[in-house]
Formats: C-alpha cells, sequence, structure tokens
C-alpha cells in the first residue's frame, strides 16, 4: 500500500517530463532543414527557382529561402549555394564563373 503511494506521484513527475512542445510553433521559430541548391541553377527571367517545396530567390549574388513565393525570406546558408547560377538567355550568365565562360567563348 505504501509502496502505490510513492510510485504513483514519482510516475506522474515521470510522464510529464516527456511531453515536449517545440518552441514558437507556427511563428517560424522553429528549426527547419531546407535542402541544398543543385550545382548548377540555371533561372528563368524572374530570380526564383523552386526545389523540394521551398521557393528560392537569389538577389546580388546571395539566396534566400522560404515555403511561400510571396515569403516571409530566410537567408540560405553559404553551405547551401550552388557552385554557378545561369540565366537563360543572358551572355555569359551572372554569377557563374566568369573564366570558364570566355573559355566556352573561344
Amino acid at each position: 500500500m505504501y509502496r502505490m503511494l510513492i510510485v504513483v506521484p514519482l510516475t506522474a513527475l515521470l510522464l510529464n517530463a516527456c511531453v515536449v512542445s517545440p518552441a514558437g510553433h507556427g511563428r517560424g521559430h522553429g528549426m527547419v532543414v531546407v535542402p541544398a541548391l543543385p550545382v548548377i541553377v540555371e533561372l528563368d527571367v524572374e530570380p526564383y527557382y523552386y526545389q523540394g517545396g521551398y521557393y528560392y530567390f537569389y538577389d546580388n549574388d546571395s539566396w534566400r529561402y522560404s515555403q511561400s513565393r510571396s515569403g516571409p525570406w530566410t537567408d540560405l546558408p553559404r553551405s547551401h549555394y550552388p557552385k554557378e547560377t545561369k540565366f537563360k538567355g543572358r551572355a555569359g550568365g551572372r554569377g557563374g564563373n566568369q573564366d570558364n565562360d570566355r573559355h566556352d567563348r573561344r
């Protein structure tokens, strides 16, 4: 009988410690694992790229990502950047390796 008086409160305390709730859920403060971009990204007229459920936005040699094209946008870690960014219809492309562009034109 005395053993039950100790076990019940101890069990309630241990089960309470197992409840986990993410901080700031729904407000964009959680950790998000966004997939890295491919080695070469070719953009159309607009600087948007879609992959794996995320929109990527290229502006002034930097990348941002969001789950919606209208934002909010978050800076993409540099480790996730593509090695080369090309634009369809533009000679030489922007963000690409200029030495390789000159070599290809020869």
